[in-house]
């Protein structure tokens, strides 16, 4: 049986707190396999952000203490990576999709030249064509007019856009896995929806994996493979998407689904 792209096994986060540690994440263990969309989902402050920064090497310690536990990507152990050797991973091989673009993106720099920073340093490539892959990731990312979008700024861009010019910085470097964290939190629906086919069809076309962190149950019935439920820093079901909406198991995820609206619940 092949190795899944990313395997995390046992992991545990601590916090320190006036009162001492405290855990944020409980022996978390999942995988995601090579072109598949696998969703993270729980009620906020359930640990999945965290997760997802640490999967990155982006955790802020302190407060947080170093991760325990595994988190090995194409078979190599991610913790315990330090400075260069996770930075050539971090961008190029995996790349994440914050959840709020406008603090995530610098609001001084064009969105172009936001870009071209990760080209710069991950891919050996002239002026003129990091200027061309600018171009040609914003268009795949559905940006209308992307020469001129490429010299704006993150203030003269809708929400959407925005959004859109984040998942554009990370296809850049043709990553193997992208972590989304919430992507669509902060749109509208119809652009919720507009992202969600996004998401689905650069997927499917460059053969990526999906790690989408989300509260909402609406999104993984239409874009996951499998799901992992997490309550309370601790993954409490694991299942196919369709296993999951026919016969959950665990009382929280049997809550989840409880509140969803009829037809899609059933």
């Amino acid at each position: 049986m092949a190795e899944p792209l990313l395997d995390v096994d046992d992991l545990t986060l601590h916090i320190t707190t006036p009162l001492g540690p405290a855990p944020a994440v409980r022996g978390l263990s999942f995988s995601v396999e090579r072109g598949e969309c696998f969703c993270l989902v729980g009620e906020s402050g359930c640990g999945k952000t965290i997760t997802a920064l640490s999967i990155l090497g982006l955790l802020p310690m302190p407060p947080f203490r170093p991760p325990q536990g595994s988190i090995r990507f194409n078979g190599r152990e991610l913790l315990g990576l330090e400075g260069e050797e996770m930075r050539r991973i971090r961008g190029k091989r995996m790349a994440m999709i914050f959840q709020e673009p406008m603090t995530a993106l610098n609001p001084v720099m064009t969105i172009g030249r936001q870009i071209e920073e990760m080209l710069e340093v991950h891919l050996d490539l002239s002026r003129d064509e990091r200027k061309k892959r600018v171009v040609e990731v914003l268009a795949a990312a559905g940006i209308p007019e992307p020469e001129k979008r490429a010299a704006s700024y993150p203030h003269e861009l809708s929400g959407g856009l925005r959004q859109r010019a984040m998942i554009a910085m990370a296809i850049s470097c043709a990553p193997e896995l992208i972590i989304a964290d919430e992507p669509t939190t902060a749109l509208d629906v119809t652009i919720q929806a507009r992202i969600l086919r996004l998401l689905r069809r650069l997927q499917r076309e460059r053969g990526m994996a999906l790690l989408m962190i989300t509260h909402n149950l609406g999104i993984v019935a239409q874009i996951g493979h499998r799901v992992g439920v997490m309550y309370a820093g601790k993954m409490v079901e694991l299942a196919t998407v369709e296993r999951l909406f026919d016969s959950p198991l665990h009382p929280y995820t049997k809550g989840l689904l409880a509140a969803l609206p009829y037809g899609l619940a059933k």
